[in-house]
């Protein structure tokens, strides 16, 4: 018995319609100061991003505080959620 190998080859083009081509961006240059009286849970700085993708791109991005200090009492982070 004598067998055939079949392969077949197929050109196939394909269209990317949309990226996340455009990164988040602060909404200003920010940069923070805390006087050493300043009283406890006191809002010291509000920042704010843009990202020009459309949403369908994937989940709105969000702020963090780096690992290194998560867990530091003196600073904490809130997500007014666009507020």
């Amino acid at each position: 018995t004598d067998k055939q190998h079949q392969e077949a080859k197929v050109p196939v083009a394909i269209k990317v319609i949309d990226v996340n081509d455009n990164a988040p961006k602060f909404a200003a240059a920010y940069e923070a100061f805390v006087c050493e009286n300043a009283r406890s849970n006191q809002q010291f700085i509000t920042i704010s991003a843009d990202d020009k993708d459309d949403s369908a791109n994937g989940p709105r991005f969000i702020f963090s505080l780096p690992p290194e200090i998560i867990h530091n009492p003196n600073f904490t982070l809130r997500d007014n959620r666009g507020l």
